[in-house]
């Protein structure tokens, strides 16, 4: 999430700065606008997403009956930031250059809308041709579930587009009442469903599949979305980098999301050979897999709290600065990962059968919990060499940590989750050491960041809540 400030004032002469604390207004500034509530907007739309699989589950009767749930989900997310999130970065950078130099920014939306409509279109062509493949082989046979799937990736749309609109303009509250709005509606259509009583997948499909657009509508009333006329926009001024970005999201996205929908096509019918169906297996993988990333979750947190002093430092030219910021996120993101793995490992069983009444080994939950981990550094790491102008070096290594998973799942086991698990791991861990040599190799040229870069690497999160 980026959240960019004006560099903070300088104190007051007669305030001694080493015996003083700071003042309560530099306390405000040190939070941008738009940190509250888009900090608020991501714990409610984190906390949504761990009770619509507990209500979702309850809905339909069960581990087994939720199974077409799980997979959609994960290949909703899968799809749409991967397709939809590098419109966002750059609808939100051109509209905040414009915004800087005084021009309108309704020229840019036109543009990128129609970019936008065509990519969504080309890709809902191939699920509708890949249609059958997805019914019979992802979906136990089911068509509503596949149109809900393509329902659902053309609803998340309009929601990144309108985020791009929010957060080049500056309205932030607009940006969280979108994201907190999904998961709220959500949840609440789901517990309507609950309580009236129905039992149908196929209605709980749809209320992942429209959830976006109710927030998207009520912004959309305010006013909250409106840019100003201005000079015509060129394809130059809204995707210099946007073959990069696209390409890097999409590898990024479906790695992050690739464990249960891999599951979901490897694993066989019926029963293993404890008695337990395939299906409730497959459902406790995904809560699992939600379960490790917690740690993601609270990345979110260290962003919102740390990067936009490091794009103040961007800005300003204090790059010595600049490089000692991100080497203390780097290690908070570590200290994150490591706790949370040796969480799982301890704690993660228990808690996912007290919150999910789920069954998971704690090796398979450190596992999984090591991969967030590493793939949070992954995240990190990547988002400076962004900032530092190395897109084309970001969707390469996103795209061989793409064919690491590829590789660690079809070498590393004989078991279906364990050679998910350890091609997830494998993945994160080759997407760390490219992108670390990356920075590395960025950083020693002498590239320099500006707020244009840094920009778009805040924004670079390609996943939901």
């Amino acid at each position: 999430m980026t959240l960019v400030s004006s560099p903070p004032s300088k104190a007051s002469p007669h305030a001694p700065a080493a015996s003083r604390g700071p003042s309560l207004a530099a306390l405000r500034t040190s939070f941008p606008e738009g940190t509250i509530p888009v900090g608020i907007a991501l714990l409610i739309a984190g906390i949504a997403t761990y009770a619509f699989f507990i209500v979702g589950e309850k809905g339909v009767g069960g581990a087994d009956e939720f199974r077409p749930l799980n997979s959609l989900w994960f290949a909703t997310f899968a799809l749409a930031p991967g397709f939809f999130l590098p419109l966002e970065q750059e609808l939100g950078r051109a509209i905040g250059h414009r915004r800087a130099t005084g021009q309108g920014g309704r020229p840019v939306v036109a543009k990128v809308g129609r970019l936008g409509l065509a990519l969504g279109a080309a890709v809902v062509v191939t699920l509708l041709a890949g249609g059958s493949f997805l019914a019979n082989e992802y979906f136990d046979d089911d068509w509503v579930m596949v149109a809900a799937l393509i329902v659902a990736f053309a609803s998340y749309a309009p929601a990144h587009l309108a985020r791009g609109v929010c957060s080049g303009s500056g309205r932030f509250r607009p940006y969280a009442i979108i994201m907190g709005a999904d998961g709220l509606v959500r949840l609440a259509l789901c517990l309507i469903l609950l309580v009236v009583g129905v039992e149908a997948v196929g209605a709980y499909a749809f209320a992942i599949a429209v959830s976006p657009l109710v927030g998207i509508a009520y912004v959309a009333y305010r006013g909250q979305l409106h840019t100003e006329p201005g000079p015509e926009a060129s394809w130059k001024e809204v995707t210099p980098n946007l073959g990069w970005l696209l390409l890097g999201s999409v590898f990024a996205a479906g790695i992050l999301n690739a464990g249960p929908v891999l599951t979901n096509l490897l694993a066989p019918d019926g029963v293993d050979d404890s008695g337990r169906t395939w299906d409730s297996q497959v459902s406790d993988f995904g809560k699992g897999v939600l379960l490790a990333r917690i740690p993601l979750f609270m990345f979110q947190a260290v962003q919102a709290a740390l990067l936009p002093r490091l794009s103040r430092l961007a800005a300003s030219g204090d790059f010595v600065e600049f490089r000692a910021g991100l080497k203390r996120l780097f290690y908070l993101v570590i200290v994150v990962g490591v706790v949370g793995t040796v969480g799982a490992l301890a704690l993660g069983p228990f808690a996912l059968e007290k919150v999910y009444d789920a069954k998971l080994e704690g090796t398979t939950l450190a596992i999984l919990a090591a991969g967030s981990a590493c793939y949070m550094l992954a995240l990190a790491l990547a988002q400076a060499v962004i900032a530092l102008k190395g897109h084309k070096l970001v969707a390469i290594g996103w795209v061989s940590a793409g064919l690491a998973l590829a590789l660690g799942t079809w070498l590393g086991s004989d078991e279906v989750f364990r050679r998910v698990e350890i091609g997830l791991l494998i993945s994160s861990v080759t997407a760390v050491f490219f992108f670390a040599a990356a920075l590395r190799r960025r950083l020693d040229s002498g590239v320099r960041p500006d707020d244009a870069s840094v920009l778009e690497a805040f924004t670079d999160m390609p996943f939901e809540t």
